[in-house]
């Protein structure tokens, strides 16, 4: 399949994560290999929108095919909290440490800690919107464990397993989290178009 998308994202490590998902399926193009150094809006209320904003902003300013995905972490007792917010839950130009810090105070004596994980993709292909969603529940840890991963992961753990995502190797995690479903929805679409 010699096909190429640009992914919609700054966040290298997204990109890294993807790409090591997508493997040599297909060729994906960073926001940097096509000149594009524009802030992208995403300033809708939901997973679905913003990911869709992103794509159509590639797509119409570039005329790519792309996708764009959102991921929002939610918990039960926060009503769903942080979600759409998850990036900049503490605050605009917070660290992934603020928000963990905060996420953590809010849940101080809190019983039920259970969150999921959710991904959108939105695929643009040749001005036609398709949308992917992964999830993965888990529940939020009392204090950070591991070093690895990125965003939430020290205080995530998933479902079935006695380690955080950020005490996982990503080849481990690439095969479980919530991005990898979503991605590998993605590319099972896309195989059976271009096979």
């Amino acid at each position: 399949m010699n096909k190429q998308f640009v992914f919609a994202t700054n966040n290298k490590h997204k990109l890294e994560e993807i790409s090591g998902i997508l493997g040599d399926k297909i060729k994906l193009l960073s926001l940097a290999d096509i000149g594009c150094f524009d802030e992208i809006p995403e300033d809708h209320e939901t997973l679905e929108e913003n990911a869709e904003q992103k794509a159509f902003y590639i797509f119409n300013k570039y005329h790519l095919d792309c996708f764009a995905d959102d991921t929002g972490l939610e918990i039960d007792a926060l009503h769903g909290e942080p979600g759409v917010y998850s990036a900049r839950y503490a605050g605009e130009n917070c660290s992934f440490e603020d928000n963990m810090k905060k996420v953590l105070a809010a849940m101080e004596g809190i019983v039920n800690r259970k969150a999921r994980f959710r991904t959108v993709i939105a695929l643009i292909e040749n001005g036609k919107l398709t949308t992917f969603q992964g999830e993965i529940q888990g529940v939020i840890t009392h204090e950070k464990h591991g070093l690895l991963g990125f965003g939430y992961d020290p205080v995530f753990l998933p479902d079935g397993f006695d380690r955080t995502f950020a005490e996982m190797e990503l080849a481990e995690k690439n095969r479980i989290s919530h991005r990898a479903i979503a991605v590998h929805k993605l590319i099972s679409y896309l195989t059976i178009r271009y096979k």
